[in-house]
């Protein structure tokens, strides 16, 4: 999907992290722009950092509520007509061991990340294939989609569902030869604001894992130390799109760990932990 002027935009966790900084380099191409987060005082502030002239329209989204993304496919297509990159970015991350995790802790981030994902694609995609025009869905896992990291079994559940998710979105719709592509982002450890996510945790959703604080405190030490800035994601994210590429792997050093996974599981062995 080379020519994204003047196509439209949608961005999921548009406030902060990658999605800002997608909706820059999207405002630069010259897309108009939808932009959607639970955080609407982020929204005003990605907004403010666009270029003059660009058309957006900002709304208030919980991608965990289909009806709230069901909404924000409504009013994309009565303000634009269109969508043509759709971006399920949202997302949020608990860690701790597994067996003292929360129900809460999975309603919670399965509800955003994956659920999140699923609502993205069955409210847009429809509606994509209806246009018939040249469309693209780029879908955020991580390397935790591919990897199998402990103390963060909560989160790599849910990216592996977006990460087979996405595989079988791109079969289907090329078996139903639709003009749309599919990507799934896997970077590993970036400055974002996922690290802080907690701060929007419904109440309702509080009960948090007792043992996450040494965890929660590795992560947050990974995440600051990350050698790619958000900015960096978002390009490689965009020069993907463009040369519709599938896999979007922007950590090259943790290919080996890959690779061990998927040894280990064809020579059947016990698993290899890629963060001994």
């Amino acid at each position: 999907m080379n020519a994204l002027h003047d196509k439209v935009a949608v961005i999921t966790g548009a406030a902060s992290g990658f999605g800002r900084e997608l909706a820059l380099l999207c405002a630069g191409e010259g897309m108009r722009l939808v932009l959607a987060d639970i955080d609407m005082a982020g929204l005003e502030a990605t907004q403010a950092r666009l270029p003059a002239g660009i058309e957006v329209l900002r709304q208030r989204v919980d991608v965990a509520s289909a009806e709230t993304v069901a909404a924000l496919a409504d009013a994309t297509y009565a303000r634009f007509g269109a969508a043509h990159l759709l971006f399920n970015n949202a997302g949020v991350a608990v860690a701790g061991p597994t067996w003292t995790t929360t129900r809460a802790d999975w309603q919670w981030v399965l509800g955003v990340n994956l659920m999140g994902v699923v609502h993205g694609i069955q409210s847009f995609v429809p509606r994509m294939l209806a246009q018939g025009d040249e469309c693209h869905v780029v879908n955020t896992a991580s390397v935790a989609g591919l990897l199998s990291v402990p103390g963060s079994s909560v989160y790599c559940v849910s990216k592996h569902g977006v990460v087979t998710l996405s595989e079988c979105l791109h079969h289907e719709l090329r078996v139903a030869n639709a003009k749309i592509g599919v990507s799934v982002l896997c970077p590993a450890f970036v400055p974002t604001g996922i690290a802080d996510a907690a701060r929007h945790r419904p109440a309702h959703l509080a009960d948090t894992n007792p043992l996450a604080a040494p965890f929660e405190a590795r992560v947050r030490k990974a995440v600051q130390s990350g050698k790619l800035s958000a900015a960096d994601i978002a390009r490689a994210t965009i020069q993907a799109v463009k040369a519709d590429r599938f896999y979007i792997l922007t950590h090259p050093n943790i290919k080996p760990s890959i690779e061990a996974r998927m040894r280990d599981i064809l020579d059947e062995r016990a698993p290899t932990n890629p963060m001994p």
